[in-house]
């Protein structure tokens, strides 16, 4: 479990909710660890500090890394080594990682050692979550990691913050990592026998990308069911295709779910009585088919949350210390379950988009939709929507590219050592420009949503799609003739990650159930 209070929450490593790391993502929130780690990471330190008093070879404590690990190192170089570690493994490049993400890098890490498996002082975990309380975030170039060793290079420019090398912004202002730790009261750390590799090893950059990914997945997966409802209304499509008894009959968990909260966004409508007998048949798939779509989506979802929520709470470091004194090296730092969770929120995510756009086509074409060509009356002399089905067309296609799998892809490094790696660090990484283009594409098919709605109001839909439709006025006026379209483009798409969404939404989420 997860100790929280409406500012603040306290770390219990091992326990960290989703709901709690999404908190941190979102916004900053103060940070505590529960005391009961502090006694395990003692213990870890005890082991590690007897090796090297015995003089015995343990990898990672007293030898060199990779292809290096059979050279022993000298007692009185062992500082040296873990602090030549840290700066020869700074060779990220690349824009720096965001604020949000960086946050969750270090609470994880922080969460990560405090399991009591890595052998390091407890004063290093305390100086990472005193960093992301004082808002004094490491520099992190975002590429630069094979996912793989751990997320080798990202974490060695957060750990260069620690001994005083590096930049960090402080409340947004880049300075030195010497600077960084004179602002949240600290020396930089002379680094003890396994403490850089602990800071290096582990998967947190990948995984924080990847939680990222997943939250924003989450925010539009909500925007397109509104979406879709506002289409299906705007047709005056059926609600008969999300009758319980036919997504009962098939059996799949996410189906249900999505069926259940289009019903219930749907309910007390007053437009879906008033075509019984239109003539339509069918509704075509992207209308018909959005339970059977985006449940699939939302399947994919809480898998991905289910993989991640262990992950950030792991001991991926390498070799992990135990309680009864046994040293082990072994590869929790390869990061093939974020890689593989990372393509299939990439999947969902490109689904997302793909289905809205096609919504939006259906809205803009006359034969199929019953409205005005393109959603504009004059048309002709206006073009009306007919471009932004562009854009939303390219930015589908740009997801379908993304989505190709990143954790079928390796290229061996380390002289062979480290022969298979996971990718997961880009494949995560991916899934920002992923989300904001599905952003954008959703937004898109709500905005032209609202607009066939516009052409018959004599009927009004349930409160809450007139509460969305609502919202969506408050941002974006009535198309009357063309104007310039991406202002209204650009607040859609905030539109599609910021709105508060209605409780039938929020309970299939996996962050929020």
């Amino acid at each position: 479990m997860t100790k929280a209070t409406t500012s603040s929450l306290t770390l219990v490593p091992g326990h960290v909710s989703l709901a709690a790391l999404r908190s941190i993502y979102t916004a900053p929130v103060q940070l505590s660890l529960d005391p009961s780690a502090r006694a395990l990471m003692q213990a870890s330190l005890a082991t590690v500090q007897r090796i090297v008093d015995e003089d015995q070879v343990v990898y990672g404590i007293n030898t060199g890394f990779g292809k290096l690990a059979s050279t022993k190192i000298a007692h009185e170089r062992l500082a040296e080594l873990q602090r030549n570690l840290v700066l020869s493994h700074s060779v990220g490049t690349g824009d720096a990682l965001a604020d949000d993400v960086v946050r969750l890098i270090l609470a994880t890490k922080a969460i990560s050692l405090a399991r009591g498996h890595s052998g390091i002082r407890p004063e290093i975990v305390d100086a990472l979550l005193a960093m992301a309380n004082a808002n004094v975030l490491p520099l992190i170039p975002a590429k630069g990691s094979v996912g793989a060793s751990g997320d080798l290079a990202p974490l060695a420019h957060l750990a260069c913050v620690l001994i005083g090398e590096g930049q960090a912004k402080v409340n947004g202002v880049v300075v030195s990592g010497a600077d960084a730790m004179r602002s949240i009261g600290l020396a930089p750390f002379v680094l003890g026998p396994k403490e850089g590799l602990a800071l290096l090893n582990g998967t947190q950059v990948s995984t924080s990308l990847a939680l990222a990914g997943l939250f924003g997945a989450e925010s539009v997966f909500a925007a397109a069911l509104v979406a879709g409802c506002l289409s299906l209304e705007a047709i005056k499509g059926s609600v008969k295709p999300f009758d319980a008894r036919i997504h009962e009959a098939r059996g799949q968990a996410g189906q249900i779910a999505v069926a259940a909260a289009v019903r219930a966004l749907l309910d007390g409508s007053a437009i879906d009585p008033s075509h019984p007998h239109c003539g339509r048949v069918q509704d075509p798939y992207s209308i018909r088919c959005v339970p059977q779509v985006m449940g699939a989506c939302l399947d994919n979802l809480h898998h991905a949350a289910r993989v991640l929520t262990i992950e950030a709470n792991a001991a991926s470091d390498n070799p992990l210390v135990f309680d009864n004194g046994d040293v082990i090296s072994g590869g929790n730092f390869h990061a093939e379950p974020v890689a593989f969770v990372a393509d299939i929120i990439a999947l969902a995510v490109a689904e997302i988009g793909a289905i809205s756009e096609r919504r939006l086509s259906l809205l803009l074409d006359p034969g199929l939709s019953g409205l005005p060509a393109f959603l504009i009356r004059d048309s002709g002399v206006n073009s009306g929507f007919m471009i932004a089905q562009v854009t939303a067309a390219a930015l589908a296609a740009e997801n379908q590219c993304l989505a190709n799998p990143s954790s079928v892809t390796s290229l061996p490094t380390s002289a062979n050592q480290e022969d298979h790696v996971s990718m997961a660090t880009y494949g995560a990484r991916r899934l920002g420009d992923m989300v904001r283009n599905a952003a954008v594409m959703v937004g898109i098919e709500a905005m032209a949503a609202a607009q066939g709605m516009e052409f018959d109001r004599a009927l009004k839909s349930s409160p809450l799609v007139e509460e969305q439709f609502a919202a969506i006025r408050q941002r974006v006026a009535y198309l009357e003739q063309d104007r310039f379209l991406a202002t209204d483009i650009e607040a859609m798409r905030e539109w599609a990650i910021q709105t508060p969404w209605p409780a039938p939404l929020l309970q299939c989420l996996p962050s929020h159930a």
